[in-house]
């Protein structure tokens, strides 16, 4: 029997067993008596909604690093950026700004570029970056530059798709990141502004940075019309959003401070800086621009800077911005999470935060009122029972997947991973080393294994996700199980020998393996925890017992990527043999919603 607990209301019910009604796995015996379901509270912890009317930042401590948002009605709707993984570009909705949950990705497949697909694996670290999201005349638009491909855009009639394959405007030649679109009721013009870098740069542009360009395009928002016009430049400027508030034109931009030159932006550097300005003309788009910071490091997170996001209003009139912390200091192991700072007005200028120190530029508040009362905690799926035919959004690839390789229907109620053989070990497959990836352990198996299948830690205090496993499908040579990964990999999983046998295994981020104790059953229980970047794997066979495997290991950020959770499959020599995974479940200091599916015990 399984006892789900739904974060719900404080009561328990009894109903009958059936599967559908219930919500549980259909591969449950139909001879049990009764399903339980205990129905609690939604749970708060120490970060985001707080229950009381206040939240605490970041409200989204996860890895959803790159925020853009766009209001259409009483909704707000957020796009992040996740570089390799598939699918791309997560989609995320809130009503209050605080409560943020998954509805989607603008990029069902990472299609545009074949190092991106199961079989090369070649493009960590790029695919997806910082994007711009749009609603116009009733359709959705979702912008991104891949730095190796150039500016493109995707479009929906529905913000929860189906997305168009998605459209070159742009080369790779002319820009390198970050574009932010906009269009001009008033004067029937629409335009992107875009970071060219220094692509484009001439001799008689001698101020030190990046250049960051207008661009006329076409009403429909998928054609340039012009050579484009420089309206700044600056040290590591990007991450543009363009707004028009009472006539006046803003330009919201993220710009680094370099003390040390000795690395590049995007590099663990405590003495770099990076720090929000905004760009005003009261004149036109194309300038000229006034510039003030107006975000900058403060007391709260002073390890860490902040900047990168999007300006909201609420329906009271007042204004909110939301930021991501920046990767430039410590590097947590969560990834890039994200915070809600209130906005006044002074002077025509805006001031994000609390000014804390009376300097005239705000710095990062911890805990503040929510702008919009009145709605339910809520939080990013996590836990999942595999009952639906379809992936929850939580979870993504790392790089495009095998598709005949993996299934929720071959065995209803279970997620099906299939073993192909491990990409070889030769330029063009696999991670490359350059200045967004470590330079250990990248030429690993794990990295060119495909159908890795993951999805993001919550926090930075404490967590511990539990999954379950049938080993019965595995074949030899096969090595599948549960896998933490950002910038190293760490697993715990089971290996098939040449005889057939099985054996439990731990294997590091230098691929170093660690073999355990025989397997004869079929059902494998792996537990992982963390207490802040110290984590710890478990193994049980009846779900019960649990024993500790392997050492103590540091989760961490890297490849542009936080510590994930999640189940690998692949075989050293031929595609062969398959895992089931039956559950995952994860509990975090952090809120997750009323209508969490589960917390299974048998």
């Amino acid at each position: 029997m399984k006892l789900l607990t739904l974060n719900n209301t404080a009561k328990i019910i009894s109903i009958a067993l059936l599967t559908a009604t219930a919500g549980c796995n259909s591969h449950s015996s139909n001879d049990e008596p009764e399903l339980k379901i205990a129905l609690t509270p939604a749970k708060t912890g120490s970060f985001g909604d707080q229950g009381d009317g206040t939240y605490i930042n970041p409200i989204l401590n996860a890895d959803y690093p790159d925020s853009d948002i766009e209001q259409v009605g009483d909704t707000y709707y957020m796009i992040t950026s996740k570089q390799h993984m598939s699918p791309g570009m997560p989609i995320l909705e809130s009503k209050d700004m605080v409560n943020w949950t998954n509805v989607g990705h603008a990029f069902p497949k990472l299609s545009w570029a074949p190092e991106y697909n199961w079989d090369r694996m070649n493009g960590y670290s790029f695919g997806v970056w910082a994007g711009d999201i749009a609603y116009h005349e009733g359709k959705w638009y979702v912008y991104q530059v891949d730095y190796q491909h150039g500016l493109m855009v995707t479009t929906a009639d529905d913000i929860r798709g189906p997305w168009s394959e998605p459209i070159m405007m742009l080369p790779k030649a002319d820009v390198l990141d970050d574009p932010a679109v906009f269009w001009d009721e008033e004067t029937g013009k629409a335009y992107v502004l875009v970071n060219t870098g220094t692509k484009q740069k001439g001799p008689d542009n001698t101020i030190e940075g990046n250049e960051n360009r207008i661009y006329e395009m076409s009403w429909d928002g998928t054609k340039i019309l012009d050579e484009g016009k420089l309206v700044y430049t600056g040290m590591g400027a990007e991450a543009a959003k363009i707004y028009k508030i009472d006539g006046t034109w803003y330009i919201f931009m993220a710009q680094w401070t370099m003390g040390d030159y000795s690395t590049k932006p995007g590099v663990k550097n405590p003495k770099n800086d990076r720090k929000q300005l905004v760009l005003r003309s009261k004149e036109s788009i194309y300038g000229p621009y006034e510039v003030r910071t107006v975000l900058e490091k403060g007391s709260e997170f002073n390890d860490r800077s902040a900047s990168q996001g999007g300006l909201m209003q609420a329906p009271d009139g007042s204004w909110w911005y939301m930021h991501q912390l920046i990767q430039n200091d410590d590097i947590p192991f969560q990834g890039r999470p994200q915070c809600l700072e209130p906005v006044t007005w002074v002077d025509g200028w805006p001031i994000i935060g609390i000014d804390e120190d009376n300097d005239g530029i705000g710095e990062p508040v911890k805990r503040h009122k929510k702008p919009i009362d009145g709605y339910p905690i809520s939080a990013p799926a996590s836990d999942d029972d595999f009952s639906s035919e379809t992936l929850g959004f939580q979870w993504e690839w790392n790089h495009n997947p095998r598709d005949s390789h993996w299934s929720l229907t071959e065995r209803p109620g279970w997620l099906r991973l299939k073993a192909s053989k491990v990409l070889p070990n030769k330029a063009g497959h696999g991670p490359n080393i350059n200045q967004w990836t470590n330079n250990d352990g990248s030429d690993g198996d794990f990295w060119r294994a495909s159908n890795t299948l993951s999805q993001r830690i919550m926090g930075i205090t404490t967590g511990t996700a539990v999954a379950k496993f049938d080993l019965s499908g595995m074949q030899p040579h096969q090595l599948a199980g549960f896998v933490r990964y950002g910038g190293v990999f760490n697993l715990l999983g089971v290996e098939v020998n040449e005889q057939g046998e099985k054996h439990l295994f731990y294997m590091n981020g230098m691929s170093e393996k660690t073999v355990g104790p025989k397997i004869t059953g079929n059902n494998l229980y792996v537990r992982t925890s963390n207490a802040r970047d110290q984590a710890t794997y478990e193994y049980s066979f009846d779900g019960k017992s649990f024993k500790a495997f392997g050492p103590t290991f540091t989760i961490a950020f890297g490849k542009w990527t936080g510590d994930r959770l999640g189940f690998f499959s692949w075989n050293e020599r031929e595609d062969a043999g398959y895992i089931d995974v039956d559950w995952f479940t994860y509990d975090y200091d952090g809120p997750k919603a009323a209508s969490a599916p589960m917390d299974v015990a048998e």
